[in-house]
């Protein structure tokens, strides 16, 4: 039992130690004008449907929840973020060329239709991003509309 007392003591150290490594959580301003939402004049419903099940990866909108605070779940929140944004960022889309655009919008399609996105370990904790069926395609259609207008 004297062992177990020691090895909890150093966990409860270590556990303390880390929540001082700071994990940067402040989103870059947003030039609304560069906006996926507002350049593609998306509908308030599927605006919707993506700030609630997108933009907190996927835009520098994030809203970071209560566990996003503490280490070491900070850090891996942190690190979807990062990749979130490195692939499909719809806050700076209009900076993207017309050919990237058009990858991400067929990669957004091939995973809201294959269930890939949201990640299943989001929807545990954002019941808002878990989609139905009907929203699903609802979005799909979308990123498929815009894609085919050929306007973006």
């Amino acid at each position: 039992m004297k062992k177990f007392k020691k090895i909890f003591f150093w966990f409860l150290v270590g556990f303390a130690i880390i929540q001082f490594i700071p994990v940067d959580k402040v989103n870059k301003p947003v030039d609304q004008n560069k906006n996926f939402a507002k350049v593609e004049k998306t509908p308030a419903k599927v605006e919707k449907l993506l700030k609630n099940a997108c933009y907190d990866c996927h835009s520098n909108e994030t809203v970071y929840p209560k566990y996003a605070y503490i280490a070491p779940f900070s850090w891996s929140v942190k690190s979807h973020v990062n990749e979130g944004r490195e692939h499909l960022n719809f806050s700076v889309w209009k900076t993207y060329n017309k050919d990237l655009k058009e990858s991400m919008l067929k990669k957004s399609i091939q995973t809201i239709d294959n269930k890939v996105m949201p990640m299943p370990a989001y929807i545990i904790y954002h019941d808002e991003a878990n989609l139905s069926k009907e929203e699903r395609l609802l979005l799909s259609n979308y990123f498929k509309g815009v894609l085919d207008s050929k306007k973006y």
